[in-house]
């Protein structure tokens, strides 16, 4: 081969490598011949290190949350490319995902090109580049990217790519958008132009951590020392492992119970005598938030619903987040008297810090909390364990859940959970009683499909970790399966699904009874909810991607069947195991 040519594709594609990527997802289109072929010439000179590896994916949306499922359990943030601005679109949901979870991903599009007479090397010569063309196509994702810019010129590609991943990578984190049109990717480049010294690309780390300035630390340290019934909510403090240390931490000093709402990751030990349980769409009171006379927020976007379970009146209420002001929801209220941005492993060690120097206000009644909340979990936790003795011949949630703890914790694997069960979150989160931070992971956001691409990412990110999907049946579907499974099998990423399969959305069915308990939906069980007649879910896998499939319908067959899959996985193969449980 002859030297490959330097050009702005080759720039960008070693900013990326720069930058710690090290899987670029891939959808391509007419607008990517400068990538095809720089990745050509690399392979072609044996110099493919150069750049990240690529993943080809036959949708979008499995390649966005491919690489934000690496992400999440990283830290490194990925790349995805995608065709213009329809490409763009089909990774909305999964752009919506990372942005509400804080995942950095890093997307470029192309651009149709702007010339048509052949004026530079990438004018148009498709019918295609007319047609998608359109007026904004960096609009079509603003109000879900924390930075969005077009490469013109391959001179400063490297600097917008190392600045784009500076502010993906920064508290919040989030994705970031570039697009590029053909001919500008097309355009040769002096090599020396593109690493001028003067840009420093080296020096583009994300923002430190921030932490509470004095003042704030005393005010929180103290009136939480001097409560009564003091309570902890989180929802996404997990994303960084440092943080669960630090709230056991801080929870063990004062005897402080923490409750999850709408959790996202694993944020407190399942069996730790603090942990006050897991609250989602709960209609009802929370006794743990009824009763706290001081709540500390810590990373949760919804401590509780105003309408249905809302802390007392007179609670002292304190939030500490990455993001506490909620900038990009509109309507967002909780009555703190403080609110900070900080790094929440920062904060909790300087609390825990501070309440080591002070100790609390009255020993005695934190030994008694102690006690009635060791008591407490207890209790709890004998009556979940109730609740997942089978009850044939039905296969109950509760039951299909315990059977898969059972059986994961006689395994020497490493496990890496994915939930996406929506309307058996919860059920997820009670039964399975996760310990390790980073092993139960959701989405973060509410755009279904997720799991499919995350979990190629996440057994990309722990290739020796058994990695498992637990999703509802119309989840399963969101995720694009057919193109999901066949990534998984090109490129050796096998995994478990296990699907609770009640034939249908049984979330829209619950919303409706929330606002409609005596409507006439409710009346003539009218719901339009149903998936008859039943997809056969495991075949979708073992069409497109050679999976073992299958589907059960009664409890004596969950445990046999979830070993035979697990068998299946650590062989090498994708397994997916449909569970029909009640139906919808």
């Amino acid at each position: 081969m002859s030297t490959a040519p330097y050009t702005t594709s080759t720039a960008f594609l070693e900013a990326l490598t720069e930058t710690g990527v090290e899987y670029v997802f891939a959808n391509l289109g007419s607008d990517h011949p400068g990538i095809v072929e720089a990745y050509a010439h690399a392979n072609a000179n044996g110099d493919a290190h150069r750049f990240p590896k690529m993943i080809i994916c036959p949708h979008e949306s499995v390649a966005f949350s491919a690489a934000q499922g690496y992400a999440q359990l990283t830290g490194r943030p990925q790349a995805v490319i995608v065709h213009v601005e329809c490409g763009t679109q089909n990774i909305g949901g999964m752009l919506h995902n990372a942005a509400k979870g804080r995942t950095p991903v890093l997307v470029f599009a192309g651009a149709s090109p702007f010339t048509q007479y052949g004026e530079h090397t990438g004018s148009r010569n498709e019918f295609i580049q007319w047609i998608q063309d359109v007026h904004d196509q960096r609009g079509i994702v603003r109000g879900y990217t924390k930075y969005d810019n077009e490469i013109r010129t391959g001179a400063n590609v490297k600097q917008l790519v190392h600045r784009a991943m500076q502010i993906a990578t920064s508290q919040p984190a989030g994705p970031v958008y570039l697009v590029g049109a053909r001919e500008v990717m097309e355009a040769r480049l002096d090599p020396a132009e593109a690493n001028d010294p003067r840009y420093h690309l080296n020096r583009t780390a994300p923002i430190a951590p921030a932490a509470l300035d004095p003042r704030t630390t005393d005010t929180i340290a103290r009136a939480l020392t001097h409560a009564r019934n003091p309570l902890i909510v989180t929802s996404y403090l997990g994303r960084d492992p440092r943080a669960v240390t630090q709230l056991q931490r801080l929870a063990e000093h004062l005897a402080i119970p923490v409750l999850e709402s709408v959790p996202m990751r694993l944020n407190f030990p399942a069996d730790h005598p603090l942990h006050a349980g897991y609250q989602w769409n709960t209609q009802e009171p929370t006794p743990a938030l009824a009763e706290a006379d001081t709540v500390l927020a810590v990373d949760t976007d919804v401590p509780w619903i105003p309408l249905s379970n809302p802390p007392r009146p007179d609670a002292r209420i304190f939030v500490i987040d990455t993001d506490p002001l909620k900038e990009q929801m509109p309507l967002w209220h909780v009555p703190a008297e403080i609110f900070a941005r900080a790094d929440a492993a920062t904060a909790l060690d300087q609390l825990a810090t501070r309440i080591d120097d002070t100790g609390p206000a009255d020993p005695d009644a934190v030994e008694e909390r102690r006690s009635r909340l060791s008591a407490h979990h207890d209790r709890r936790r004998q009556a979940l364990a109730e609740n997942e003795q089978p009850h044939p011949p039905a296969i109950t949630p509760q039951h299909l859940v315990a059977q898969l703890r059972d059986l994961l914790d006689t395994l020497d694997d490493d496990t890496i959970v994915l939930t996406e069960a929506i309307s058996n979150y919860q059920t997820v989160n009670e039964h399975l009683r996760a310990t390790r931070p980073g092993s139960l992971i959701g989405s973060g956001g509410g755009s279904l499909g997720w799991h499919a691409g995350a979990a190629i990412g996440a057994k990309l990110a722990h290739p020796d970790a058994l990695v498992v999907s637990l999703v509802g049946d119309g989840s399963y579907l969101f995720g694009v399966p057919a193109s999901a499974q066949w990534v998984a099998r090109r490129y050796n990423t096998p995994t478990l699904t296990v699907i609770f399969d009640n034939r249908g959305w049984k979330s829209p069915k619950l919303s409706t009874l929330g606002v409609h308990p005596d409507g006439a939906a409710a009346t003539h069980d009218d719901f339009n909810t149903g998936f008859d007649p039943e997809a056969d879910l495991p075949g979708i896998a073992t069409a497109a991607g050679g999976a073992w499939g299958r589907t059960i319908d009664h409890p004596d067959q969950v445990a046999d069947t979830l070993k035979e899959a697990v068998e299946a996985v650590r062989a090498g193969q994708s397994a997916v195991v449909s569970v029909h449980v009640p139906k919808v």
